[in-house]
């Protein structure tokens, strides 16, 4: 399979700035991204943050802007800048928005989610935390290992209060600048919930990765499937229940069939209610 060549990438680039807003100028060499500090990016940069994706396909394409749009935030940040900005950020293995290998910091044991960084207040919402691919930072000459530490420091901390604001239901929701799939990759926090269950593990179902529920046995089956299937590419957390110990977070196997064992449950009587005709 040959890599793909500069008319193919200029493609992809035009799709890019065209879908989603990105303004360049495409040249010889790559791509100009305008603005007050122009940046210029080579077709072997674009090939680098394809990361094998097919050219024409939409995880391609998220690819390439999440690239561009990270070589521009850099160019116009300080490092130091930068540097108080970073965030831990955990990604499902696999996961669209996944720049790579080289952008992981830590694998949580289990191999279901991916730690690196992201950077919150850096885009269109401030509240958001981007995730900008390990190439983009060295192409502007960053190397952010040092600040690995104290995002870690941070993580820990908001796991700490997650664990503290589970006493009243067993819903998982953002705290800090950390989402549901990063707090997962605390370790104060995987210890809170699995001394909590009494048997030193327990199941969770994270479909997006801003929210997560804890008490399967009330939750149906099939929940974890189709809210994972009804939520976008960029939203969307993990397609099956999670085993999560004091050390790993584990996907459950794949396989069964959730939705025929839901469809073959008898409704529960209700005699309270009158029955309706639908006309």
């Amino acid at each position: 399979m040959h890599p793909p060549d500069a008319l193919a990438l200029r493609r992809l680039a035009l799709t890019v700035s065209v879908l989603d807003d990105v303004d360049m100028v495409p040249f010889d060499e790559g791509v100009t991204l305008t603005g007050d500090a122009p940046v210029a990016v080579s077709w072997r940069e674009l090939r680098r943050a394809l990361a094998g994706a097919p050219l024409e396909s939409d995880l391609a394409r998220m690819r390439v802007h999440a690239y561009l749009t990270g070589r521009r935030i850099v160019a116009e940040r300080h490092g130091d800048e930068l540097r108080e900005l970073a965030r831990p950020a955990g990604l499902p293995v696999g996961h669209p928005l996944h720049p790579g290998l080289d952008w992981v910091r830590h694998r949580v044991l289990g191999g279901a989610i991916d730690l690196g960084f992201g950077f919150v207040g850096v885009g269109a919402d401030p509240d958001e935390v981007v995730i900008i691919p390990q190439g983009a930072l060295e192409a502007a000459g960053l190397d952010p290992s040092p600040w690995w530490p104290v995002a870690r420091d941070y993580l820990e901390r908001m796991g700490a209060v997650a664990a503290h604001r589970l006493t009243d239901q067993p819903i998982l929701r953002p705290i800090g600048d950390c989402d549901v799939v990063t707090l997962l990759a605390s370790r104060t926090l995987r210890v809170a919930l699995c001394a909590a269950d009494g048997t030193g593990m327990r199941a969770a179902a994270v479909p997006m990765r801003r929210r997560g529920w804890l008490d399967l046995s009330r939750i149906d089956p099939a929940f974890t499937v189709a809210a994972a299937a009804a939520t976008s590419d960029a939203d969307r957390g993990f397609s099956r229940p999670l085993l999560l110990t004091a050390d790993e977070v584990t996907l459950a196997q794949q396989g069964g069939r959730p939705a025929q064992i839901v469809l073959r449950d008898q409704a529960v009587p209700m005699p309270g209610l009158r029955p309706a005709i639908f006309r």
